[in-house]
């Protein structure tokens, strides 16, 4: 028999929110932990995290910013929602106002303005990694298309 607690959370895609936050035609991201077993592990991928019960996707975002880079971000615009079978990604957009040294990276193996030109590549130099790492497939393509919707 199945509960219908577990049947709800199988067939709920999960909710994420994620900001493109960009500077000087950079786009700043993080290069995930490379510990197995997490989502898109090792690999570069734009700055959010999971919306929490009673949240807002906006008020999630702003709240993993925090955490993730101590950055509170003066605005953030709707880009568009990603809906795949198991999530949806509420994706938001913004200037990044401070240099990279004014962040604080809490989570995450590394950080960095990435161009578009890399992005396009679908790869990126880490300094703190010492190699070259991959971005994310489902980060890439929301950064091209954000690239190819609007002029920065």
């Amino acid at each position: 028999m199945i509960d219908n607690k577990s049947q709800m959370t199988t067939d709920t895609p999960r909710q994420v929110a994620l900001a493109i936050l960009y500077q000087e035609n950079k786009f700043l991201m993080q290069l995930r932990d490379n510990i197995p077993g997490i989502v898109h592990p090792g690999v570069w991928g734009l700055f959010g995290g999971h919306i929490e019960a009673g949240e807002t996707p906006l008020e999630a975002l702003q709240r993993e910013l925090v955490e993730e880079i101590d950055y509170h971000a003066p605005q953030l615009t709707e880009f568009y929602q990603d809906q795949q079978p198991t999530v949806i990604r509420h994706i938001f957009y913004g200037s990044l106002v401070v240099n990279l040294d004014q962040l604080t990276l809490n989570e995450g193996w590394d950080m960095g303005l990435v161009t578009p030109e890399e992005i396009e590549a679908g790869e990126c130099y880490s300094q703190k990694a010492g190699m070259v790492r991959l971005l994310g497939r489902p980060h890439q393509r929301i950064v091209l298309d954000f690239i190819a919707s609007i002029s920065i």
